[in-house]
């Protein structure tokens, strides 16, 4: 697990640029995050809006009506015989729920959990951005190490053309030899040319991962094998249910179900509200008085809903059980991941060593190789086999490294702790 920087190195430095500031970076550009964290905070509001409902609603009104029949006294629809007057008149309404039952209370947790749902989808999209950062700068690190090793590795062709090139004009190797040796010149600036376009590649993808248009082009400085792996990788699942935000999030979708379902079922209690309205009239009808008030309570009971009350009660019931279902599922997927995932990076540090026993032993092949082909004994075939040995091995052991790096981190992801 790596720590992050305060500050965000610019990529476009050329100032040597950490994975810590890479990621420090995309935490603070990139759009993807910011986008979670928008849907985090309008699901606040989500809440806000539930408990809207245990406070009272306050409307004012204005009404005028200036050109009424004064000798009308009754009226059909919807306007009643008090409206039928020239009048102006102000004032306002109150309307307060005493209580539903329980309904709001419900519906309030639901919001809650589900605002705690989306803030740990905002963790999960910041875990998945920066495991993206971390796999492309490990990438361009590699992919940089193997450019390197083809430029050393051309670097010595070009070296023993040259010999040999002045050792067939002095008669002391065959022309077989130069056109041997210029083949594998040309092999060696291809393989360096596949190796610099795929550094332009990864640090294409790296500038991707931290949300910018813009390629990468600041050095990057190479980073130290993290601690051994922990032994226990059934502590690491432990771990991993406790912190995964996934799965955080998936359970208080849970959550939320069951408090909506719960919220259904109470469409079936009544609804108790108060209702209070005042207000002046300074031009009326002479029979009207110059003020008005009014208070009251409405019990709304429930009697029959065509069964649309039962029909969401039942969907919402079955939604929770699906919930409960995607959770114990999750929580599956988990242990299994986390277990192939330090299985891979267990088997990554055991390549560390052997990559490095390689590199030795491809060296020494390579000296011992130069030195029979310099003193007669040895074909430049067989020196062509020996510097492809150690140009593959140095190559394996780069990807072994970067690939360990890789692995390391993918098991963070999967244990929660790539923050």
């Amino acid at each position: 697990m790596w720590m992050h920087a305060a500050a965000a190195q610019s990529p476009q430095s050329t100032t040597p640029l950490t994975l810590a500031q890479a990621e420090a970076y995309a935490l603070k550009n990139h759009p993807e995050i910011a986008s979670a964290d928008f849907r985090s905070n309008a699901s606040k509001q989500a809440v806000n809006a539930a408990q809207s409902a245990y406070y009272p609603t306050v409307v004012g009104n204005l009404t005028g009506a200036l050109v009424a029949d004064p000798g009308t006294a009754i009226a059909a629809g919807n306007l009643t015989t008090s409206s039928i007057s020239n009048r102006i008149a102000v004032g306002g309404a109150l309307l307060q729920m005493v209580t539903d039952f329980g309904r709001t209370s419900a519906l309030v947790h639901t919001a809650q959990f589900q605002a705690k749902a989306q803030g740990q989808a905002a963790v999960e999209t910041r875990e998945q951005v920066l495991l993206g950062v971390t796999g492309a700068y490990f990438d361009v690190l590699s992919s940089e190490a193997v450019l390197h090793a083809t430029q050393q590795d051309l670097e010595s062709r070009s070296l023993t053309l040259r010999q040999i090139t002045a050792l067939q004009q002095s008669q002391l190797k065959s022309t077989l030899d130069v056109s041997f040796a210029q083949v594998l010149e040309s092999e060696a600036e291809l393989a360096v040319y596949r190796a610099e376009n795929t550094v332009h590649e990864s640090r294409a993808r790296l500038g991707a991962a931290i949300g910018q248009q813009q390629t990468v082009n600041a050095p990057l400085q190479d980073e130290q094998l993290p601690a051994p792996l922990e032994p226990d990788v059934e502590a690491l699942v432990s771990l991993a249910e406790q912190q995964r935000p996934d799965l955080l999030a998936l359970d208080a979708r849970r959550n939320a179900a069951h408090q909506y379902e719960q919220a259904e079922k109470d469409l079936r209690n009544p609804l108790i509200d108060v209702h209070a309205a005042a207000g002046e009239i300074p031009e009326h009808d002479r029979t009207l008085h110059d003020n008005y008030a009014a208070a009251g309570f409405n019990i709304n009971i429930p009697v029959f809903t065509g069964g649309l009350f039962k029909a969401r009660r039942e969907e919402a019931d079955l939604q929770a059980k699906a919930e409960d279902k995607d959770v114990e599922n999750l929580r599956n997927q988990i242990a299994s991941d986390v277990r192939e995932a330090w299985f891979e990076a267990n088997n990554a540090f055991h390549q560390l060593d052997v990559t490095a026993r390689l590199v030795e032993q491809a060296r020494t092949g390579l000296r011992l190789a130069q030195a029979r082909y310099d003193n007669g004994l040895g074909s430049i075939v067989e020196l062509n086999e020996a510097q492809l040995n150690e140009t593959s091995a140095e190559i394996q052991a780069a990807s072994a490294k970067y690939g360990y790096l890789s692995r390391r981190a993918e098991l963070d992801f999967t244990t929660g702790a790539l923050r």
